[in-house]
């Protein structure tokens, strides 16, 4: 396999993993980041914490503005792994520097973000992916990997297979799809469970599954999502180290009273008391989420469909209204009952 020349947009938690792995790999691999923590990130490098040991990253390449990033080099592949609310920005920016612009790997959650770039900057530079692995970021350039699965990458570009090959050379277990829109969306349900809940709720994963109506949201959840799935034709697929499609086997056939212990014993006890990111960014008081995103785009879909659902509606509308403030942040406090009733 060729060195790449990889760019990543920002080093947080995702890119400097995947960007971090091909680096120890021996691709040349540079970050695009805020001037104020770059001198930080030069001195120290990017720094992995996984289960097999921890490694220090310092041949790597740090810019602080686009101009210079491609001013400098000519890059292969490019890493988006940004949040879904900034994409519009991040397209903002990107649009001077659309002829130098590499492939964009788009490594975000949701649904939505490929369409934006393919607008952009044509059909033929985006490569969906779906990383499936835990990533957390502890400070500037530290990362733990709490959970490594993997990352899928549909196959519908020609670096796609050349890419998925030099990941798994890293030691990132890789997969190949046929279909952007079934793997992008078999995330999204996975991304959904137990998230705005438990921002909503100020309860952990294990706690919202355990609970019969904070369960049943969940499951009341997911089955408008794949109702919205089954209307496009999009398939339910595995993703790496992840049994999605017997998760929603057993949501969609299995009565509750089996449905819940095994959600509370697969993923409940899975996910443990680690909080989900939609919780962390209403607790940190961020004024955007990327539940938007999630249950956001499962409502758009189902309106372009004509389909009727009110469960993502109402969990997507009730946690934007306490990002914004309109709506008291403790209203369904610990008291899952009174969310489900609010949902009707």
């Amino acid at each position: 396999m060729n060195k790449l020349n990889i760019l990543s947009f920002g080093a947080g938690a995702i890119g400097s993993y995947i960007g971090g792995m091909l680096a120890l790999a021996g691709h040349d691999v540079s970050f695009v980041e805020r001037a104020e923590i770059i001198p930080q990130l030069s001195e120290r490098g990017i720094i992995l914490q996984r289960k097999s040991g921890i490694s220090r990253i310092d041949h790597l390449h740090f810019f602080a503005n686009l101009e210079d990033a491609f001013d400098r080099k000519k890059y292969d592949i490019a890493l988006v792994a940004v949040k879904s609310y900034d994409t519009q920005n991040l397209v903002k920016s990107l649009a001077p520097y659309k002829a130098y612009l590499p492939p964009l790997l788009c490594l975000q959650n949701g649904v939505e973000n490929e369409a934006i770039y393919r607008a952009n900057f044509g059909k033929d530079n985006v490569i969906s992916a779906s990383v499936t692995s835990a990533i957390s970021r502890l400070a500037i350039g530290e990362i733990i990997v709490e959970t490594e699965r993997g990352i899928g990458i549909a196959n519908e570009h020609p670096l796609a297979l050349d890419l998925s090959q030099a990941l798994s050379q890293a030691g990132i277990k890789s997969r190949l799809y046929p279909h952007a829109e079934s793997m992008k969306w078999s995330k999204l349900l996975t991304n959904l469970l137990a998230n705005a809940s438990s921002a909503i709720l100020g309860l952990t994963p294990f706690e919202i599954f355990s609970n019969p109506y904070s369960c049943k949201i969940e499951i009341l959840q997911i089955k408008e999502a794949l109702r919205v799935m089954e209307h496009y034709h999009f398939q339910v697929v595995n993703l790496p180290s992840t049994p999605v499609r017997l998760l929603m086997k057993i949501i969609k056939s299995f009565p509750f009273r089996i449905v819940q212990p095994l959600l509370v014993q697969f993923v409940g006890k899975g996910r443990g008391n680690k909080m989900p990111s939609l919780y962390i960014d209403l607790t940190l008081g961020k004024k955007e989420s990327e539940v938007d995103y999630l249950n956001g785009a499962v409502v758009r879909f189902s309106e372009r469909a004509g389909i009727k659902i009110k469960v993502n509606r109402f969990l997507n509308q009730t946690l934007l209204q306490m990002i914004s403030g309109e709506l008291d942040r403790n209203i369904y406090h610990h008291d899952p009952q009174k969310l489900l009733a609010a949902i009707g």
